[in-house]
């Protein structure tokens, strides 16, 4: 782990301890922690320790670690910040359309977008999306919606940049280099939605549309919504790309988003 760079290197590691736990969604052990964070267990004990004190983590009876109560404290009130997640629900359901299919609500952490609000449809996709879950940006519908907000020498120093490489496929589907994500991003900006046919799981296309706020000329989140690509045909991709811009305009303007979409 690198802090060379970073002005408090406690608080990083403290940080890198807390993402590793929710990353794995298992507990974990002193032992454990230290070799996949590359640190001494000397220094994650005291560590460990103070973030026990202060609830960030509970330890279990085994002595393993998972995620404490304090966290939850930091996403409520993240949650309230963006207060967009019952909008969210109740604006798609007031279009009616699609109603019976997957929607999502995420935000993107650099190169991986993080749901924070979840409807898994009727409909069996093969995959159950729920807060929290992390995935690769270039793969989905919200993380290229998201990324088609930024400039595209930001895309490049975001995607050349990443420390552990491009990401692992999660099909066979997938953009697979930088100047490939470039070029979906500007037919993004033309067509005001983002598709992603399968990258993220077989059988499955999503589709993605940016939201703003009254700040930021980047997006601050993105929505999308996912269909069986059995059923998909021309005609249904522009609806569910329309329904999902349409969704995303509401959004931003609940956001006060300085611009219309």
């Amino acid at each position: 782990m690198n802090t060379d760079k970073i002005l408090a290197p406690a608080v990083a590691r403290a940080s890198a301890v807390l993402d590793l736990l929710a990353r794995t969604g298992r507990p974990a052990t002193l032992a454990e922690l230290a070799r996949e964070l590359q640190l001494p267990k000397s220094s994650l004990h005291g560590l460990c320790a103070t973030l026990e004190h202060l609830n960030l983590i509970t330890r279990l009876d085994g002595g393993q670690m998972v995620p404490g109560p304090h966290v939850m404290m930091w996403a409520n009130a993240f949650m309230a910040r963006l207060d967009i997640t019952q909008e969210f629900f109740a604006s798609w359901d007031d279009m009616r359309v699609l109603p019976e299919e997957t929607i999502t609500l995420s935000v993107r952490d650099g190169a991986e977008v993080v749901y924070i609000a979840c409807r898994n449809g009727k409909h069996p996709l093969g995959l159950r999306f729920h807060a929290g879950m992390r995935l690769p940006a270039v793969y989905t519908a919200t993380g290229l919606a998201m990324l088609s907000t930024l400039p595209d020498a930001g895309v490049r120093r975001l995607l050349d940049g990443l420390s552990g490489g491009w990401p692992a496929p999660l099909t066979d589907h997938g953009l697979r280099d930088t100047e490939s994500v470039i070029a979906e991003l500007r037919q993004i900006r033309q067509r005001q939605y983002s598709i992603d046919r399968e990258a993220v799981r077989e059988g499955m296309y999503c589709f993605g549309a940016p939201v703003f706020d009254s700040r930021n000329p980047e997006a601050v989140a993105g929505v999308a919504v996912s269909i069986r690509s059995l059923e998909a045909n021309p005609a249904l991709e522009e609806r569910a790309g329309q329904a999902i811009r349409k969704l995303a305009d509401r959004l931003s303007e609940r956001l006060g988003a300085w611009r219309a979409q």
